[in-house]
């Protein structure tokens, strides 16, 4: 039996037909922009998508010519203050094409910059006014962290690439500073987001365990992916929390609500490593400069010590050679009266010394009786008399 059949061409035709007879004029679509690119050629291609309660449920391929582009990115950036990017919910006046080769693609003629940043921003705003006005926005910067932050709660996705590198970097740093980090699994991003990474946050309490910092970490991704991180249940969670929370979500560009009221916001979860890394390399270099200090000081202080005891030295050394000159000069000046009070000497000059019986000297003539024995001592002998007689000198 035959079947009926067309070829793809014929079949490709009958969907562009049914395309361009549906849609004959140009019409105002809202969506979202989840990809754009700007060719070098002035084109600017983009995905257009639609996400519901389940994540993505539509997108589909657009163009502005560069004819167009020109003009009209330019206008959209004055007009809302920011250029088309992603994540940005836009209302864009599109003419549908259908081609045999590229399919279904939507040819963009114009955009309503009063359409603004999208519904996803205006959302955003409205959670960061909600929660200044409750007073929530600052509270986390009112933690202080310990001086030295190692034990480290993570909550991240345990198969995320910015979670590998994260720990990577942290725990093979060059310094060889040590870290205890524990992981508290959740889902990073989609609907179900904010939900999960609570309930991380809720198991961190639970745990018992003392933890000087929650983190809250994952690598880069599509706008729409982390549009979650400005979810009004989890940046109030994160503002009101015990512990100091500080995250790093998205690339260089991203900021989001949870990020505003974190205890601190770091770009990416390499530079959330760098973070505590730089902490400790701070600590380390302060120490490294107090003992610098206290060398010098010590070595100062003993330098001080040695010149006081080197004028110390000199002078007792001074202090004891003039004691021991004195003492040197009293003793030559004691021996020159004792050689001068040597009879000998008196004897020497011609004198006599005159001794009685038992040898004691004789000074005076006085006492002297007849007949009483004495020697006179010369220089050159003794002479034994007996005295004849007294006589006073008058």
């Amino acid at each position: 039996m035959e079947k009926d059949f067309i070829d793809l061409f014929e079949f490709q035709s009958k969907l562009k037909e049914g395309v361009e007879c549906l849609f004959p004029k140009k019409i105002w679509l809202r969506a979202e922009v989840s990809a754009i690119k700007v060719r070098s050629g002035g084109h600017c291609y983009m995905e257009l998508s639609q996400s519901g309660e389940n994540g993505l449920v539509a997108k589909a391929g657009a163009v502005i010519w560069s004819s167009k582009y020109r003009f009209l990115a330019p206008y959209f950036e004055s007009v809302t203050g920011t250029p088309i990017a992603e994540g940005m919910s836009v209302l864009v006046q599109v003419q549908p094409s259908y081609s045999h080769l590229y399919g279904l693609s939507l040819i963009i003629n114009d955009i309503d910059p009063d359409y603004s940043i999208g519904l996803k921003e205006q959302e955003r705003l409205r959670t960061i006014e909600r929660l200044e006005r409750e007073g929530l926005a600052g509270l986390q910067k009112k933690l202080a962290l310990p001086l030295l932050p190692g034990r480290l709660a993570v909550i991240s996705a345990s198969d995320a690439a910015g979670y590998r590198d994260f720990m990577r970097h942290l725990h093979e740093n060059e310094y060889g500073f040590a870290f205890v980090t524990d992981l508290y699994p959740a889902q990073m991003q989609g609907v179900s987001c904010p939900e999960s990474v609570v309930a991380a946050l809720d198991a961190v309490l639970d745990s018992g365990k003392e933890y000087d910092a929650v983190l809250i970490l994952r690598g880069g991704g599509a706008k729409l992916d982390l549009a979650c991180y400005d979810d009004y249940l989890m940046a109030s969670v994160i503002a009101q929390y015990p512990l100091p929370v500080l995250t790093a979500v998205g690339h260089d560009q991203d900021y989001h609500v949870c990020d505003m009221v974190a205890h601190e916001y770091l770009k990416t979860p390499t530079a959330l490593a760098d973070f505590f890394i730089g902490i400790y390399e701070a600590e380390d270099e302060r120490l490294s400069y107090y003992r610098t200090r206290m060398q010098l000081a010590f070595s100062g202080r003993l330098s001080v010590m040695e010149g006081m005891l080197g004028l110390l030295r000199s002078r007792i050394r001074g202090g004891a050679a003039l004691r021991i000159g004195a003492m040197e000069a009293a003793v030559d000046l004691l021996a020159a009266r004792i050689a001068a009070a040597d009879p000998r000497a008196i004897v020497e000059r011609g004198y006599v010394l005159v001794t009685d019986s038992g040898g004691v000297v004789v000074k005076t003539a006085h006492g002297r009786g007849i007949g009483e024995r004495m020697s006179l001592v010369f220089k050159d002998g003794t002479v034994d008399c007996v005295v004849s007689g007294v006589r006073d000198l008058k």
